[in-house]
C-alpha cells in the first residue's frame, strides 16, 4: 500500500493580474476522486467566468472555501489526498498545466523560500512580499466570435445542475453571502426556502419569514415573482452588493472617462445599398450557413477604415510616454450581459475575410451567451463597436474602452424620408456615433476615418477604391 500526503490548491491569478475571484461553485465534493485536468470548481474573475482544473490526480480531502466566499490570489481554496508515487508535478506530464502554488504542501513555504511568483494552472500567483515585479508568460490568444445580428448578446443565467466530470454535487440554493450567514445564525436549511427575489433568489426576509413559521416551507407568492431590479410589496429599495464584472466595468469606465479626453462626432447615412447587399450574400454559396447583418458589413468598414486612418488604431502609453500604433487590429464588439458590459475582441480581424469575420462575430456572440468568455478574450483589443441600435436608440457618446483609441456605435436603422436622386423616397438610415481619445486622435483624423465607414455603408463598393 502506497503512503499518501495532502497537497493544497492555492487560487491562482487568472492570467490578468487580478487579485481576487469568487467561489461560484464547486463540482465536487469532500471525498470524490479526481483525475487530472478535471474541472473542479466555477470561479468568478472582475472579467469572467472560468473553469478551474484540477491540478492533482487524487481524493478531495478539504474545501477550504464555500461557494459564494471572495477569495485572494494565492489563498488555498481545496486540499488533496494523493499518493506519493502520483505526486510529480502535472507540469511534467504532456499537455497538462503547471499547477504552481497549487502544487505547495499544506505546509506553505516562506517568503525567504519563495523569491518570485511561481507559474500556477493559469497565469501567476501572488507577488511574494520582497520580490521583484514577475515577467508574464506569453498567451495564445484564440479568435473568439461576436454578435452577428444586432440583437443584445445576453448571458444566461448559469444552471446549478450542469454535471462536470463525474460527480454531481446537489443543486445549491441561489442566495447571497449575507443571507447565507443570516440563515445559518437561525439554523435555517435554504434548501427548504422558496426564494421571491429576482429569479428565484433568496432574500433576507424570506429566511425571516421561515424562521418565523417555525420552520415550515413558506408557501409561493400568489402573484408574480418580481423582475431583476423589481422590489416586493413594503420594499422601498433593492441593494445589490458590486463587484464582479460590474465593479471592475465601473473602475474602468470612470478610468477611461477622467483619464481620455473624450471627442464624438456623428454621421447619418443612408445604408440602403449595404442591406441589399447583405440580402444578395445571404443566398450566395460563399455565404451559404453564415449570419450575416448590418454589424457585419460594419465591422469589415472599420477594418478597412482604420487602414486608412491609422491613429484611431492606437493607445497612450502614459508609463514610457509613447503612443503605440498598433499594426493589427483586435476588434472588440461590445455585449450587454446580466453580469455587466463585456467587450471581448476578435484577435486579427484585419486578417479575415468577409466570410470568415462574420463566423467570428457569430462565435463571439454564442461564447458570450453560453458564459464561456475567458479573460484572455477580453484583453488586448485595440479598436472597438458598440451596437446602441438594438435598444431602438440612434445615437449616443460611447465610452472609450479603456487603452484603446476609438469606439463606433451604430445606431438604429430607420425607414426614413432621404434625398435619393434628387428626389425624396424612404430609404434605411442610421446614425454613426464615433468617440476617440483626442491626445491620439486629431479632430481630422477622427472625420476622416468617420467619413470612410459612412461612404462604405453607404456604398459598399467604395472599398473598391480604399483598399
Amino acid at each position: 500500500m502506497s503512503a499518501t500526503m495532502i497537497k493544497e490548491f492555492r487560487l491562482p491569478d487568472l492570467g490578468e493580474g487580478l487579485t481576487e475571484s469568487e467561489i461560484l461553485s464547486w463540482k465536487v465534493a469532500v471525498g470524490d476522486t479526481v483525475s487530472l485536468n478535471q474541472v473542479i470548481a466555477e470561479v468568478e474573475t472582475a472579467k469572467a467566468v472560468v473553469e478551474l482544473p484540477s491540478p492533482f490526480a487524487g481524493v478531495i480531502k478539504e474545501l477550504h472555501e464555500q461557494p459564494g466566499s471572495v477569495v485572494e490570489v494565492g489563498k488555498p481554496i481545496v486540499s488533496f489526498e494523493v499518493a506519493d508515487d502520483a505526486g510529480a508535478s502535472p507540469a511534467q506530464a504532456p499537455g497538462a498545466f503547471s499547477p504552481g502554488m497549487g502544487e505547495a504542501p499544506a505546509e506553505a513555504p516562506s517568503a525567504a523560500e519563495t523569491p518570485k511568483r511561481e507559474p500556477n494552472l493559469v497565469g501567476y500567483g501572488a507577488v511574494v512580499e520582497g520580490s521583484g515585479r514577475p515577467t508574464r508568460r506569453p498567451r495564445n490568444f484564440a479568435p473568439v466570435e461576436a454578435s452577428g445580428n444586432l440583437a443584445p448578446v445576453v448571458e444566461p443565467a448559469r444552471p446549478a445542475d450542469v454535471q462536470v466530470g463525474h460527480v454531481q454535487p446537489a443543486e445549491r440554493p441561489r442566495s447571497t453571502p449575507p443571507v447565507r450567514k443570516l440563515a445559518k445564525g437561525l439554523g435555517v436549511d435554504l434548501a427548504q426556502v422558496h426564494g421571491t427575489g429576482p429569479g428565484g433568489l433568496i432574500t433576507r426576509e424570506d429566511v425571516q419569514d421561515f424562521a418565523g413559521h417555525g420552520g415550515e416551507p413558506a408557501a409561493p407568492p400568489a402573484g408574480p415573482v418580481p423582475v431583476a431590479g423589481g422590489t416586493r410589496p413594503g420594499e422601498r429599495e433593492t441593494r445589490t452588493p458590486i463587484k464582479g464584472v460590474r465593479k471592475f466595468t465601473a473602475a474602468a469606465m470612470v478610468q477611461s472617462a477622467f483619464t481620455a479626453p473624450h471627442a464624438t462626432e456623428f454621421l447619418t447615412v443612408d445604408v440602403t445599398p449595404s442591406l441589399e447587399l447583405l440580402a444578395k450574400l445571404k443566398n450566395s454559396r460563399e455565404f451559404s450557413g453564415t449570419r450575416l447583418t448590418p454589424l457585419t458589413l460594419a465591422a469589415k468598414a472599420v477594418l478597412v477604415a482604420v487602414r486608412r486612418n491609422p491613429a484611431l488604431n492606437s493607445r497612450w502609453d502614459q508609463d514610457n510616454q509613447e503612443i503605440v500604433t498598433f499594426n493589427y487590429v483586435n476588434l472588440g464588439i461590445a455585449a450587454a450581459t446580466p453580469r455587466g458590459l463585456m467587450v471581448p475582441n476578435i484577435k486579427d480581424a484585419d486578417a479575415m475575410a468577409l466570410p470568415q469575420l462574420a463566423q467570428a462575430l457569430t462565435a463571439l456572440a454564442e461564447t458570450a451567451r453560453a458564459g464561456k468568455t475567458q479573460p484572455a478574450d477580453l484583453s488586448g483589443g485595440t479598436i472597438s463597436i458598440t451596437n446602441i441600435g438594438v435598444f431602438g436608440i440612434d445615437a449616443g457618446t460611447p465610452i472609450l474602452n479603456p487603452g484603446e483609441a476609438a469606439i463606433l456605435g451604430l445606431g438604429a436603422v430607420r425607414t426614413m424620408p432621404w434625398e435619393y436622386k434628387g428626389e425624396v423616397a424612404l430609404r434605411q438610415v442610421l446614425t454613426l456615433s464615433l468617440s476617440f481619445d483626442h491626445r491620439l486622435v486629431d479632430g481630422e483624423q477622427g472625420s476622416r476615418f468617420l467619413a470612410d465607414v459612412g461612404a462604405i455603408l453607404a456604398e459598399p463598393g467604395m472599398v473598391l477604391t480604399m483598399v
